[in-house]
């Protein structure tokens, strides 16, 4: 990686949660949290940062995620150039401690950031976050607030990651790896779509030609004929259409990881040729 790539690098947001179909494919959880643990290392490796917008649960992909980023940094010599960001949305740190946002914030200080965010996508200081009581939060303010910060999120982000993803009992108006898709296909945002752990993605992947019918399709989930207007060549992300088959339909994310670093490679290598001219 060259010197430019440290002083400007990509970011990218990976997007996931569990998977429903993990049995039907003969996994388990642990291997989907094994991927995104793969995924996220290979990226912080290649010098990208990441962004992530999840909530803060003890066994969640957001702990997995900042314990990667501190063991990396803790062994590796781009200590300064190697990031993660969770952005919290309004509905998901509203009604949390604020004590304990404050002490993962304490923890990962110089390694990753909390962002907070209010229900319209405006940043909240961590000092009047301080101020708000703790609550739950209403229907709109859930459909509103996880909108907002995935609006927040497309625009701070150069490409997004989308694996797994549950598509039944989600907070907002449709399941979130659905709506990330959703703002990144309509910004012309770079998506690499990993099919081959089911869930939302891969009904995604299907929605857009990628892969065929399989069993465990699900046609009625909220928002999915949203995504109809779109196909596998709306992905932008540097692979050709047989990659992003690949990507969509592989098992193995020793090859997934692969394909994702090749097309972040050639936008970067894009991006590069733009700052040019």
């Amino acid at each position: 990686m060259s010197p430019a790539d440290r002083q400007a690098p990509i970011t990218i947001a990976i997007s996931t949660s569990d998977s429903p179909d993990m049995a039907a494919l003969g996994l388990s959880e642990g291997h989907l949290k094994e991927a995104t643990a793969e995924l996220a290392l290979q990226l912080l490796a290649s010098g990208a940062n990441l962004a992530y917008g999840g909530d803060l649960r003890a066994h969640g992909f957001t702990r997995l995620l900042f314990q990667l980023v501190l063991r990396y940094t803790s062994t590796s010599d781009l200590q300064d150039a190697v990031r993660v960001t969770n952005h919290l949305a309004w509905p998901v740190h509203i009604r949390m401690p604020v004590d304990q946002i404050d002490q993962l914030a304490a923890e990962l200080r110089g390694a990753a950031d909390l962002v907070l965010l209010g229900c319209d996508g405006a940043r909240v200081a961590m000092d009047a976050g301080r101020k708000l009581p703790s609550r739950d939060p209403t229907e709109e303010e859930w459909r509103s607030g996880l909108t907002a910060m995935r609006e927040f999120q497309r625009s701070s982000t150069d490409a997004r990651v989308l694996l797994g993803g549950q598509v039944a009992n989600f907070k907002g108006s449709m399941p979130g790896l659905a709506e990330e898709a959703l703002v990144s296909l309509r910004a012309g945002q770079p998506v690499f779509l990993i099919g081959g752990f089911g869930g939302c993605a891969r009904d995604i992947a299907e929605t857009l030609g990628l892969v065929g019918p399989w069993d465990g399709s699900r046609n009625g989930w909220a928002g999915r004929r949203r995504l109809e207007e779109w196909t596998g060549r709306d992905l932008n992300n540097g692979l050709s259409d047989e990659e992003n088959q690949a990507l969509a339909s592989t098992p193995f994310i020793g090859q997934a990881v692969m394909l994702v670093l090749r097309g972040v490679n050639r936008l970067r290598e894009q991006r590069s040729e733009q700052e040019v001219w």
